[in-house]
Parts: C-alpha cells; sequence; structure tokens
C-alpha cells in the first residue's frame, strides 16, 4: 500500500492505495469527477492514466468552463 496526498482548491485528502492505482483511480475514491481536475506532481501535469507506484503528493488545479 502506498499513502497519496491530493491537495488544492479546498481540497486535503490523504488515502492509501495498491501500487499501480492510477490518477483517475484516486480521484474516483475522494469522490471527484476526473474531467473536472488538472492533476500535477512537481508542477508537471499527469495523465490521469499515470500509474503511481509510491508514496506521492499530487497537486489538485479545478477546471472551469463556461460562455
Amino acid at each position: 500500500m502506498m499513502k497519496v496526498a491530493l491537495k488544492g482548491h479546498g481540497h486535503d485528502h490523504v488515502i492509501e492505495l495498491d501500487a499501480g492505482s492510477t490518477v483517475k483511480q484516486a480521484l474516483v475514491i475522494i469522490g471527484i469527477h476526473p474531467s473536472t481536475v488538472i492533476v500535477s506532481h512537481e508542477d508537471v501535469v499527469l495523465p490521469h492514466t499515470t500509474k503511481l507506484n509510491a508514496d506521492v503528493s499530487l497537486d489538485l488545479t479545478i477546471v472551469s468552463s463556461g460562455g
């Protein structure tokens, strides 16, 4: 098991996941629809399909749209 911290814009979660879980799986566990956020690590944007293999802290940026 690994610890994944997800922080940003009112979210501050630490969850445990199996190694090899994806960014998308982490988002779903904390109740965030993946299409509503951009996830980054050390200022690098991560695709939601990125597999996580160690303890990590991820930053969440809310995507807003409208007209």
